[in-house]
């Protein structure tokens, strides 16, 4: 099976974009400024645009996101409390006006206190249960916004790569051409990748056994050093009688020309002469 070339990946490259189009435009922030209630409000002028620039673009950044949400969490704040203080005059005004007059009393107060309390136990619980949920999400989201991001990149890069491809196939003819190498010849910058792979195989197993040999030299040098400290030392006395026995016979010498006498031949003569007489006594 032949391999790809650079035009062919720029192609296939090309086409998967055409059949799946561009990610940035399938992967959008959902814009809370838009109207919540009313779909058919478009028309008018949301809040956060009204409070902020940054989120009048198409795609919203997270600045914008965050200053929008800031703002519809004080709305539904004042809404709250707008809610509760009608809520709360129009059952006082009923209780007034009814008739006949509805009178709670300290039972009926203390019953509703515990109700409360329970209503703002599991209140407190689903406030915990939508933090826990919202620190999930947006841990989620980091997540996802830095795959994106990896996504992006390597995009980015995917796209570049067949034109590099291409320059590297270009220097690499020029620097063959330069350098006068046969593309089909036996040389081993051309091989093809299997023998390449075999070849490698070959240096690095020669490379193992000169490493195993340096191991062993290695091994082996501290002994050898010391013998040769010892054979060093042996070669220094040596030396120093060398020296002491050539210092005696240039002195022996000297004086011999000098015809002084040291007793050295006369003794010689003496012993000479000795053993001349001893061999006539024993007969040999």
């Amino acid at each position: 099976m032949a391999e790809p070339n650079a035009t062919e990946a720029r192609k296939q490259l090309q086409q998967l974009q055409e059949e799946n189009g561009d990610i940035t435009t399938q992967l959008n922030i959902l814009r809370i400024s838009e109207p919540i209630f009313s779909p058919d409000a478009g028309s008018q002028p949301s809040p956060s645009k009204r409070r902020s620039d940054a989120s009048t673009i198409y795609n919203p950044t997270p600045a914008s996101l965050e200053a929008d949400l800031t703002h519809y969490k004080e709305l539904f704040s004042k809404l709250r409390f707008s809610y509760v203080e009608q809520v709360t005059k129009e059952k006082f005004l009923r209780a007034i006006v009814g008739d006949p007059p509805l009178v709670v009393g300290h039972n009926e107060n203390v019953e509703m206190e515990t109700q409360l309390a329970e209503v703002k136990a599991e209140l407190r619980a689903r406030k915990e249960e939508v933090r826990s949920m919202v620190e999930e999400m947006e841990k989620t989201g980091k997540e996802l916004a830095n795959r994106y991001k990896n996504v992006q990149l390597q995009i980015t890069q995917l796209s570049s790569l067949p034109e590099s491809i291409e320059n590297l196939e270009l220097t690499i003819a020029d620097l063959r051409e330069k350098q006068g190498i046969d593309t089909h010849g036996s040389s081993s910058q051309t091989l093809p990748l299997p023998a390449t792979l075999s070849l490698l195989s070959e240096r690095e197993a020669e490379l193992a056994a000169l490493d195993r040999q340096l191991a062993a030299v290695q091994n082996a040098l501290p002994r050898k050093t010391r013998e040769a400290e010892a054979v060093e030392r042996e070669l220094g006395v040596l030396e120093r009688r060398k020296s002491e026995a050539i210092a005696q016979a240039q002195e022996v010498q000297r004086k011999k020309e000098e015809g002084e006498s040291d007793g050295l031949v006369e003794m010689g003569k003496w012993y000479r002469s000795a053993e001349e007489a001893l061999k006539k006594l024993v007969g040999v």
